[in-house]
C-alpha cells in the first residue's frame, strides 16, 4: 500500500493518485502544483491548458530567483514573476486525469471535485556527468520528484435560516 502524506477526511468521497520519480524539474513542478490547490478539478485541468497556449502563467513565489517577470502574473496575488513550464504542466495534467479516473471508479461525479491536497517532494537526484576542459569531469545532476494528490468532493453549503433563532 502506498502512504500517502494527508489521509481524506471521508476515503469515499475522495480519489488518490501520485507519480513517483518523476523526470521533472522538482522547482517547476512545485510552483506547478502549487497553482491548483484548492481549484475545482475542471478548472485545473482548463488552467493548465491556457498555460499550455501560454494565454496564462504560472506563478513562481518561492522559487523565483532569476525569473523573469511577466504581466501575466498580476492576476495571482503577491506575485510578479511567472513562467510556462510545459514539461510539467503535461505531466500533472496527466496526473489529474488518472485521479479523475480513480474517481470514476469509485461512482464519483468529476465536476463536484476538488483539489483538496497536493504536494511535491524532492526525489533522489540523479547523476550524470559533463566533460571539462583539461581531463576534468562536472557533475550533471537531475532534479526528479514525487507527487500526490487528492481530489474530494465539494462540501454542500449550509442553506441559511429564513427565521431568527429561538430566544429561551
Amino acid at each position: 500500500m502506498v502512504q500517502y502524506s494527508r489521509k481524506p477526511r471521508v476515503s469515499s468521497k475522495s480519489a488518490l493518485a501520485q507519480v513517483s520519480d518523476l523526470t521533472c524539474h522538482f522547482k517547476n513542478t512545485f510552483e506547478t502544483a502549487n497553482a491548483i490547490k484548492r481549484l475545482p478539478l475542471r478548472k485545473a485541468q482548463q488552467y493548465y491548458r491556457q498555460v499550455l497556449a501560454k494565454t496564462r502563467c504560472v506563478p513562481f513565489k518561492r522559487y523565483n530567483r532569476k525569473v523573469g517577470r511577466t504581466g501575466q502574473a498580476k492576476e495571482f496575488s503577491g506575485a510578479t514573476k511567472g513562467r510556462w513550464p510545459r514539461k510539467s504542466v503535461v505531466a500533472m495534467m496527466g496526473l489529474l486525469k488518472n485521479a479523475e479516473a480513480n474517481a470514476l471508479a469509485k461512482g464519483l461525479d468529476p465536476n463536484s471535485l476538488v483539489v483538496s491536497h497536493i504536494q511535491v517532494d524532492q526525489a533522489a537526484r540523479m547523476r550524470r556527468r559533463t566533460y571539462r576542459a583539461h581531463g576534468r569531469a562536472g557533475p550533471y545532476m537531475r532534479s526528479p520528484c514525487h507527487v500526490q494528490l487528492a481530489l474530494s468532493e465539494r462540501k454542500a453549503a449550509v442553506p441559511k435560516p429564513t427565521s431568527a433563532p429561538k430566544r429561551n
